[in-house]
Formats: C-alpha cells, sequence, structure tokens
C-alpha cells in the first residue's frame, strides 16, 4: 500500500474534497483508511441509566484509499507516491520532488 499509519493526506472526492487529515488507521484487505477530521459521522446514543443525558458523538468513518492522495511534507503538494530501491530496503519518494516519505 502507498499510504500508510500518520501520513498527511489530501482527500479528492466526497464531501470533504479538497481537506487534508492525518492517517489514523490502514484496512489493507478492505483498501480504506480512516482520516483523522474527514468523513464524520454524527451518531445520537440515547440515555441508558436514569438520570443519565443522551448524546452526540462524532466518529471518523472509512474512506476507499482511491480517494485520498498523500501529501509530500517537503513541497507540501499531494503526489502520488513512487519507490525507491536501496539495498534491501524499499524507500517511499515523492514524484514530483523526489524527496523520501
Amino acid at each position: 500500500m502507498r499510504i500508510k499509519k500518520n501520513d498527511l493526506v489530501k482527500m479528492l472526492a466526497g464531501k470533504d474534497s479538497g481537506k487534508t487529515g492525518k492517517v489514523l488507521r490502514v484496512f489493507p484487505q478492505e483498501n480504506k483508511i480512516v482520516v483523522e477530521g474527514l468523513n464524520i459521522l454524527k451518531k445520537h446514543n440515547k440515555p441508558r441509566k436514569e438520570g443519565e443525558k443522551g448524546q452526540r458523538v462524532e466518529l471518523p468513518r472509512k474512506i476507499d484509499i482511491s480517494n485520498a492522495m498523500t501529501v509530500c511534507p517537503k513541497c507540501s503538494v499531494a503526489t502520488k507516491v513512487g519507490f525507491r530501491i536501496e539495498g534491501e530496503k524499499k524507500i517511499r519518494i515523492c514524484k514530483k520532488c523526489q524527496a523520501e516519505i
């Protein structure tokens, strides 16, 4: 996968398109990610005990990985991710400025 946890990503589609956020979780089998502050669901919880108040909880939902693009930390532009092989390691690089991500 080209997007990993703690990467900064920019949304390309959906109600939050154009916004950026940090990746909280990655689901490789489903090709989905959870991004902090984007694709928020408002869930209403009923009071369970007497005297307790109901509340509205905001939860980030999964988005498809194709709707997000990695933001390069050096050039601060949404960019494709490439790979460079150095010895035994595969290093992720920015396709625009060739900096390591």
